[in-house]
């Protein structure tokens, strides 16, 4: 399978990247406070099943057979996904058609899949060690289903800081996609490529938030909606001096958030053929804009941020003290989870990291309540922390008697040892040691 990425010719200077990102949560059951010490099942398979079903045929195959079908007309077109690990699980699951549809879309040579945490989770933030072990598990997850290894890495909901991007460089990847944040560019322009500070070869491609909401939040506003001549137009207003465009944003935009009666199909589809019509842009993937955009500007982003909510911060996660506590008790449990050894419990604990879960649980209210309110499941974030809790209540109970289990088991193993390995006393030791010797010698 020929997976390398094809080149184009053009003119252009200008880089234009059409970055979508693809996830769907493993959500859990409710459990309620009687049944913790029963080990319930955690999550809600029908309610899962039932919602990547939907999506798969408002969106998913929708929009993937869209792109294949605009590709084919003009290989010009690029694309780039993010797939979570906890997306491609269940696509192999309840939707096996869908992962062939990207299967397709990949054997064109004109889409490049970005790296992340497997789980979608919040790893960067418990550890260093736990953060790479979900990096390369996702990475052996898209080399598995699509015969590619990605070179550029995006965090869970673009999360960044210069501490995650020395830990993403060390790991090997030549660059990441974060948000163009107004309060870190101080100024500076969204359309560069950007450089870590303490690391020139590794680049920062900023999303521009602006211009990709204008598309995922605000593509229908009332009973208008935005015309692709207008956006190109917005484009093509972008000064030639500026080098790279990123659009991020959803894939569910297409077909899940706004329907495809709302005429999003054919949003898409003028709005790149425009592009490549116009020439003023290449489209490209991220890698191509690493190797082929010169970056001179160091960005410091000390603080970490996101692509989420007005603040672009960890707010939308760890907002309220029940999304602290919540994520405090799962960190917590990183060490005594481990040390059972137990496969089941390590996925499961690495499952309830899932951002989601917390995002669940935010308590804003206006704009960003609203868009929370949208993606929960939950009737109000205090029973989704509830909920949360209940698990991790019943979670705890199963990994202190796995760990009891593994102590036990380890004694064993050491008394057996000893019985096979009794301990000689040193005095012994010596004296047969002197026996010997005297053997020797009267030999």
């Amino acid at each position: 399978m020929n997976l390398q990425l094809t080149s184009t010719q053009t003119n252009s200077s200008q880089r234009l990247v059409l970055y979508f990102q693809v996830h769907q949560p493993a959500r859990l059951n409710k459990i309620n406070f009687f049944s913790i010490g029963s080990h319930p099942e955690y999550f809600d398979h029908a309610l899962n099943a039932e919602i990547v079903q939907r999506v798969a045929t408002d969106c998913y195959l929708p929009a993937n057979r869209l792109l294949l079908q605009l590709i084919e007309k003009h290989p010009e077109i690029k694309v780039c996904f993010s797939i979570s690990g906890v997306a491609l699980a269940q696509f192999e699951h309840y939707v096996p058609e869908v992962l062939r549809s990207f299967q397709e879309l990949a054997n064109t040579g004109n889409v490049e899949f970005l790296s992340e945490t497997n789980h979608h989770s919040l790893a960067s933030l418990i550890s260093a060690d736990e953060f790479q072990i979900q990096v390369f598990e996702h990475a052996e997850n898209i080399y598995r289903h699509f015969g590619v290894r990605p070179s550029v890495f995006r965090n869970t909901e673009l999360i960044y800081s210069n501490t995650i991007g020395t830990q993403v460089a060390q790991m090997g990847f030549k660059g990441m996609i974060t948000d163009g944040v107004d309060r870190v560019l101080e100024g500076r322009s969204p359309f560069q490529l950007y450089q870590h500070p303490d690391n020139a070869a590794f680049k920062l491609l900023l999303r521009n938030n602006s211009l990709s909401d204008d598309i995922a939040f605000r593509y229908r506003q009332g009973n208008t909606t935005l015309s692709a001549e207008r956006y190109v137009n917005w484009l093509n207003h972008i000064p030639d001096s500026e080098p790279v465009v990123i659009l991020g944003m959803d894939y569910e935009t297409l077909g899940e958030h706004h329907k495809q009666a709302t005429g999003i199909f054919d949003f898409l589809t003028s709005m790149l053929t425009r592009v490549v019509n116009d020439k003023k842009f290449t489209l490209s993937t991220p890698a191509e804009v690493i190797d082929h955009v010169t970056s001179g500007q160091a960005l410091s982003i000390e603080q970490p941020i996101s692509w989420a909510d007005e603040r672009k911060d960890l707010s939308a996660w760890l907002g309220n003290d029940m999304q602290r506590d919540a994520f405090d008790m799962v960190k917590s449990l990183e060490n005594p989870v481990k040390r059972t050894a137990n496969t089941s419990l390590i996925a499961a604990w690495r499952a309830l990291q899932t951002s989601d879960h917390f995002y669940y649980m935010c308590t804003k209210k206006l704009n960003d309540g609203d868009v929370h309110a949208y993606f929960s499941h939950y009737p109000s974030p205090y029973e989704a922390f509830i909920n949360y809790m209940n698990v991790m209540s019943d979670f705890v109970i199963r990994v202190k008697s796995a760990s009891a289990q593994a102590d036990l088991t380890e004694a064993v193993k050491q008394n057996e040892y000893e019985r096979q390995h009794p301990q000689v006393p040193v005095w012994a030791e010596r004296q047969s040691a002197e026996i010997r010797q005297e053997l020797f010698v009267s030999h």
